[in-house]
């Protein structure tokens, strides 16, 4: 698994590299979990100023869970466990005590894209696409947290749309809606200006830093319910997600039936 999700720090900056390029970076479960630990490591690693998250290759950041695990539920408790797995290492990105910056080129979808999301600044090559395309592929859902930090970040109304369309949204509509804060021109080196921009974030003042973090935070909190266990069993008991799984490993149309 190490081989799988990478972890260097150089002159203050930890670089974290989901690497499965032959996969688009599809995260697995023991991924995840690394990437935890790494947030909890940073708490207490006083060379790290700020932590840079990419993808191996160009033709992905991360895109989404890695499907095939998904056939290894047999109940409540494992999609329930599973949402509340990524609910808290997605808090722990948030609350990482070192400004966090997600360099992303190509696909940044389902897992991949709430990863970039919870991060405080995201830059972009020109051939990113955006979206968490669940309603046409297995048909299930964010936890209430999850739906919070999006809605905080673009509005509902975006989240409806991305969500409900299934699109992926390209590298200026993302920049347009908030969705990224920056687009590098065509031709730069993604990885170059990312660095940029961390060592610059890395050299302000770190209380400055963690109180605009913090604050932000207990603004975001107000508006997130904590209670969505019934929206996440309804949609990974179902059938749909199911046949949304087989349909995806095989490769065919989804057939839905609303239950």
């Amino acid at each position: 698994m190490t081989e799988e999700l990478l972890y260097d720090v150089q002159d203050g900056i930890g670089t974290i590299t989901f690497n499965r390029p032959q996969a688009r970076n599809a995260l697995t479960f023991a991924m995840y979990e690394r990437l935890g630990e790494i947030c909890r490591e940073v708490e207490t690693d006083d060379r790290v100023k700020a932590l840079l998250i990419t993808g191996a290759g160009d033709k992905a950041f991360a895109a989404g869970t890695d499907i095939g695990q998904f056939r290894a539920f047999k109940g409540p408790e494992d999609a329930l466990g599973y949402e509340a797995r990524i609910d808290k290492l997605l808090g722990a990105l948030e609350r990482c005590r070192v400004p966090t910056i997600a360099a992303i080129a190509g696909a940044c979808t389902g897992g991949g894209a709430a990863i970039a999301a919870v991060c405080d600044l995201r830059i972009a090559a020109p051939h990113s696409r955006f979206g968490f395309p669940i309603s046409r592929t297995l048909g299930n859902c964010l936890s209430v947290a999850n739906y919070a930090r999006l809605a905080a970040l673009i509005g509902p109304a975006r989240v409806k749309d991305i969500i409900f369309t299934a699109r992926l949204v390209d590298a200026p509509e993302a920049l347009a809606i908030g969705l990224v804060s920056e687009v590098i021109a065509e031709g730069a080196d993604l990885m170059s200006r990312a660095g940029e921009v961390a060592r610059t974030v890395a050299s302000h003042a770190p209380l400055t830093l963690r109180a605009t973090k913090e604050a932000l935070l207990r603004i975001q909190d107000k508006m997130t319910p904590n209670e969505s266990d019934d929206l996440i069993l309804s949609c990974y008991m179902s059938q749909d997600f199911q046949e949304g799984m087989d349909a995806f490993l095989n490769k065919r149309p989804p057939v839905w039936k609303g239950k």
